[in-house]
């Protein structure tokens, strides 16, 4: 059953003077539920214009973006924020927790936002981080973790409202190796019981953590790689490989 439905999105950008920046040209896939996908591509392929209008923050020139059959673009602003609250969760690079909140408060941010009672955001905050090892921080500040335990925080965060998709922006683009990879590996654990997980990352590692990747170059869908058998290596070798095809494309395009 596919959560997500990406129907032949464009993207065009207006500037001054009537210039146009195409930075979407025709992305059409779909995300099945419980499925891991990665999105790899280098810097202006595209692969962050699509993140943004698969997160509704921005809405496409044409094409449709599907999440359990509801086009988001065919919402006014408030009932986006809403569908958005209720359906999407956003783990990012540079964590984006509130230095003046508690681990604990900012993981309860968002069942504020959506009105929950006290109770319920307590029955729901100690337990899921218990469950991502960040329990006994839930009193502490931002500035007082590491950028490994602030990562889990916004992995709590994202997970808190249950969302149907998990949306990850270059996650481990803020940590060393070391809590990059213990971060890789609780991802895969997420998604092992049953979330849905779409992340943008450039690194080849991380993605070998997916089930399925997606190369984007100029605005399309250029190449897929799937896991099926694979060992996690095998997958890493099929990126590393894949990627300097693709980096051998671009030069030879270029010369």
């Amino acid at each position: 059953m596919s959560v997500l439905e990406v129907s032949h999105v464009k993207k065009i950008y207006k500037a001054r003077l009537g210039a146009e920046t195409t930075a979407l040209q025709d992305v059409h896939f779909t995300v099945e539920k419980g499925e891991f996908v990665a999105i790899m591509g280098e810097s202006g392929s595209g692969k962050t214009t699509l993140l943004n209008i698969l997160a509704s923050l921005d809405v496409p020139t044409a094409g449709k973006v599907l999440v359990n059959g509801e086009d988001f673009s065919q919402l006014k602003d408030d009932e986006r924020a809403i569908m958005r609250r209720e359906n999407l969760g956003f783990i990012f690079q540079d964590f984006n927790l509130l230095d003046n909140f508690s681990i604990e408060d900012n993981i309860k941010l968002p069942l504020v936002l959506a009105g929950e009672k006290p109770d319920v955001m307590d029955a729901k905050v100690k337990p899921l981080a218990e469950k991502l090892g960040i329990g006994e921080l839930l009193t502490k500040y931002p500035f007082e973790i590491s950028g490994g335990q602030k990562q889990r925080a916004a992995i709590a965060r994202a997970l808190i409202t249950d969302p149907q998709i998990l949306l990850a922006d270059e996650p481990t683009g803020a940590l060393d190796s070391k809590a990059a990879t213990n971060l890789m590996r609780l991802m895969r654990q997420i998604h092992e019981g049953g979330q849905t997980i779409l992340m943008v990352t450039h690194s080849n590692v991380a993605a070998s953590y997916a089930d399925r990747v997606m190369f984007i170059r100029d605005g399309e869908v250029f190449h897929q790689l799937y896991r099926g058998d694979l060992t996690r290596s095998q997958m890493l070798d099929k990126i590393c490989d894949t990627v300097t095809v693709l980096m051998r494309g671009g030069e030879d395009s270029e010369s």
